[in-house]
């Protein structure tokens, strides 16, 4: 960073801070951003979380948000489910996307609040029409399991695919998953391989495993152990249980790696064969 930008932020912060102290939201507001992620100043989410208060107790329905997501976390303040419900229904009162998102969130788990099927996809519904990808990748989900409402194979493809030409891996795996399995649309294992390379390239690790299943067991692919054994291991590393499994199996067995020591397989009991993985199992 030059002189010149690392002087500007500086600038920036001494006048947000300024017009925060005069009370201004939206200055109340950036300065918590900073604080909260550690630009042109120390990172301490004490300070962001009462700057974010001071200014969305004066109504800005994004900062009414964040501070939703900082009690919902326990980030400078204790965790605390019922003032982020609090926090995320006042933003989302006020349309704001990202809160509407949230609070479906908060109905689909229950936390904070009983757990509704039926009211998380009426959120994530007003949350998706204004382009969340988040929002539009649970709403596919709900409509491809029939969580609040009937099974809709058709709307949740055209949800998943929605979300997943904005990047979101959620919707990327699902559509994978679909391709895979041959759900609403005919069965493409290249197609299906493509959407969990994307999915995969972003961390998440149910599309890890799939990828690596795909080069384990050749399915749109040629087959590669090596590259499946690095799959399954990412995605063993972020606590899947089935790449756990696939992992322990390959070292066994020396496939992408040399095998362990002969007879160990005959000390644990072989699983029965899972069921092919849907976009209900996510």
């Amino acid at each position: 960073m030059s002189k010149q930008n690392i002087q500007q932020e500086c600038e920036a912060y001494l006048w947000f801070r300024k017009a925060a102290e005069r009370g201004n939201a939206y200055a109340q507001f950036n300065l918590a951003l900073q604080y909260k992620r550690g630009e042109q100043t120390e990172r301490n989410d004490d300070v962001a979380f009462i700057w974010m208060g001071c200014a969305a107790r004066q109504g800005l329905a994004f900062a009414q948000n964040h501070l939703g997501t900082m009690y919902f976390h326990g980030r400078g303040t204790a965790q605390d489910d019922t003032e982020a419900l609090y926090w995320f229904r006042a933003a989302a009162a006020q349309g704001e996307p990202a809160a509407q998102q949230n609070l479906g969130q908060m109905y689909r788990k229950g936390r904070g609040v009983a757990q509704n099927d039926e009211l998380a996809l009426a959120w994530f519904s007003r949350s998706a029409e204004q382009g969340v990808p988040g929002a539009q990748a649970m709403l596919g989900v709900h409509y491809a399991r029939g969580l609040g409402c009937a099974a809709n194979i058709a709307l949740a493809l055209a949800w998943f695919r929605k979300a997943a030409a904005q990047g979101d891996a959620l919707a990327q795996l699902n559509l994978g998953l679909l391709h895979k399995n041959g759900q609403g649309l005919p069965r493409d294992d290249a197609q299906a391989l493509a959407f969990f390379r994307l999915a995969a390239a972003q961390g998440l690790p149910k599309a890890q495993f799939q990828l690596g299943a795909a080069y384990a067991e050749g399915r749109g692919i040629k087959p590669d152990q090596e590259r499946a054994f690095a799959w399954f291991s990412l995605a063993a590393q972020h606590g899947d249980a089935d790449a756990q499994y696939s992992l322990g199996s390959m070292y066994v067995h020396g496939r992408g790696v040399a095998a362990t020591r002969n007879g160990l397989w005959s000390t644990f009991s072989r699983p029965p064969r899972r069921a092919r993985p849907t976009p209900s199992s996510i």
